[in-house]
């Protein structure tokens, strides 16, 4: 007997949000469930996500810009959710989860104006400020860190820990063991700033790799990600330094380079932290000044409290600071292994696992085909003898 429910996700438009997003959608649909996602235009054209997933655009108003943008933010959400009722008038679905941003305001609060139960799920360690808007009214919040900031303490009791969603081929990195390291072997390294990549790693990573002992230096092989106005002069100073270098402004098989390095070098944002805790690889990690809330600086706790990273503040990151936590990683024996070890331990592979259990644990029963069709039995008589 085929049980289903029908559920929304809201997901705001950038990879943070809507990544976690399709994979919890990706398992629902697993599970037998039908799912449409609200999002906003940038959300609908990012590729490869929800590509089997009815989408709808909805207004999402930002309340910023002085009185006339708070006046625009506010009317655009009040259009977005009403825009959102409709949608739950047909589609009626058991729940909705959103997972923050913008554009998940107006679907969250369609939902309460409904009766319908909302989940939240928060990427970061500190609560956004959408979720924190909603949180009061949820009937859950899953969170992907044990301590999460600007949550309120009247809201423990509805909260669950379950973990940030991965790709499932990062997850399978997980039973892989460690890339053999020793004294003598390459020491592989991958330095990535997220899809744009980093200017500060440019500046940085090249000058602290020349500061290396010439021992560990000769060893080095380097991948990383560079916006287009810094890769050649990147090029040029790895090429000087006769450092074998892979420089790209975009890294496709992300997966591939993760389970091929030693060492990763990059910013701390909730996807990124995931996926090396996930896969178990060691990084020094360089939290975004710029972050709403400074989520960054707290998304690296865990994983720095554990071992398994080394946090560098951006004002401290410089050439020479970057060559000395390297050293310590890559010259005493064992460090790196045992670093690799420890950010393991902090990854949560069962997730999606867990936030689609937590979701399915809201709403009315399940639906079943034979309940569907019974239900539909009496329209249908009435359609066919109105035809007669």
């Amino acid at each position: 007997m085929s049980l289903f429910r029908h559920y929304v996700l809201a997901a705001g438009g950038t990879g943070g949000h809507m990544v976690p997003a399709h994979a919890i959608a990706q398992e629902l649909m697993a599970r037998g469930h039908r799912v449409a996602l609200i999002t906003d235009e940038r959300g609908a054209k990012i590729p490869g996500l929800f590509e089997d997933v009815q989408t709808h655009v909805l207004p999402a108003g930002r309340m910023s810009g002085g009185i006339s943008g708070w006046i625009r933010g506010f009317k655009a959400i009040l259009e977005g959710r009403a825009m959102a009722r409709q949608l739950y008038s047909t589609f009626e679905p058991a729940a909705v989860v959103g997972f923050g941003g913008y554009p998940a305001l107006p679907a969250m609060l369609g939902a309460f104006a409904e009766g319908i139960p909302a989940i939240v799920h928060e990427q970061n360690a500190v609560l956004g400020r959408v979720n924190r808007l909603v949180a009061r009214k949820v009937a859950a919040i899953a969170t992907a860190y044990p301590d999460v900031k600007r949550l309120a303490t009247r809201h423990v009791d509805k909260t669950y820990l379950v973990g940030n969603p991965v790709r499932e081929s990062v997850l399978a990195l997980r039973d892989e063991p460690f890339p053999v390291f020793s004294d003598e072997s390459v020491l592989r390294l991958l330095v990535t700033g997220g899809s744009q990549g980093a200017s500060i790693l440019s500046q940085v990573v090249p000058a602290g790799l020349g500061m290396l002992p010439i021992s560990l230096r000769r060893r080095l092989q380097v991948t990383q990600q560079c916006r287009p106005e810094d890769i050649e002069q990147v090029r040029a100073l790895y090429a000087e330094m006769e450092i074998p270098a892979d420089l790209a402004t975009y890294i496709e098989d992300m997966p591939t380079k993760l389970a091929w390095s030693h060492l990763v070098i990059g910013r701390a944002g909730a996807s990124t932290i995931a996926e090396l805790t996930a896969a178990g690889r060691p990084a020094i990690l360089i939290p975004l000044p710029s972050a709403m809330d400074n989520h960054q600086a707290y998304n690296v706790l865990e994983m720095v409290n554990a071992g398994g990273a080394r946090a560098i503040d951006q004002s401290k990151f410089t050439p020479a600071e970057l060559a000395r936590q390297m050293q310590k990683l890559a010259m005493e024996p064992g460090a790196l292994q045992n670093a690799a070890k420890r950010a393991h331990r902090c990854g949560r592979p069962d997730a999606v696992k867990d936030m689609c259990d937590l979701i399915e644990s809201f709403g009315p029963a399940p639906q079943t085909i034979d309940t569907v069709r019974a239900a539909e039995a009496p329209r249908m008589a009435g359609l066919a003898g109105a035809g007669a």
